[in-house]
């Protein structure tokens, strides 16, 4: 899946933000670890990660807290671009 996050990651956009969701993508797989289809953690393995939203699985609240995040950051991105 490395090879397709790098992808979809090169087509997005600038400025980017990306929100890594639940303790898979931060720490190599959790539960998951030694499965076929998981490459270690996300973020700064595969691609930039600017937020991160931990648990197993994540409250909705910790979800939201991080969507708020990412717009404030993607927005200050968006005036230093100006």
């Amino acid at each position: 899946m490395a090879d397709r996050l790098r992808r979809v990651y090169a087509q997005m956009p600038n400025p980017k933000v990306v929100m890594c969701i639940g303790s898979c993508g931060q720490s190599g797989g959790g539960v998951f670890y030694d499965s076929y289809n998981l490459d270690g953690p996300v973020g700064g393995d595969i691609i930039p990660v600017d937020i991160y939203v931990p648990g197993c699985a994540p409250r909705p609240e910790a979800i939201i807290d991080g969507v708020v995040k990412a717009i404030a950051l993607l927005e200050r991105l968006e005036e230093d671009k100006k």
